[in-house]
């Protein structure tokens, strides 16, 4: 029996990836360091993005969509830079 994501009439990872590729030309949003990085984001920015499925942009100037646990990754060395700058 196949999983959802695993059935090809279902959509499955490749559908995924397709999808993600199409909603980061269409919002410009920035490939890179938010796969390896947890962000520093305004917790309005976050409930908002969770609510409509926006993008947000973090302190260091990435724009995403939210999906993962930011406890499993690093924080962004610039996000905690500038964090601490305004802190201070």
């Amino acid at each position: 029996m196949s999983t959802p994501l695993e059935g090809p009439d279902q959509g499955g990872l490749a559908t995924l990836d397709r999808e993600l590729e199409e909603l980061i030309r269409e919002e410009n949003i920035e490939p890179g360091d938010h796969e390896r990085f947890s962000h520093y984001v305004k917790k309005d920015k976050i409930l908002e993005s969770a609510l409509t499925g926006k993008p947000v942009r973090a302190l260091c100037g990435k724009k995403w969509t939210p999906g993962r646990d930011p406890e499993k990754f690093p924080v962004c060395p610039t996000c905690k830079e500038i964090y601490e700058s305004m802190a201070g």
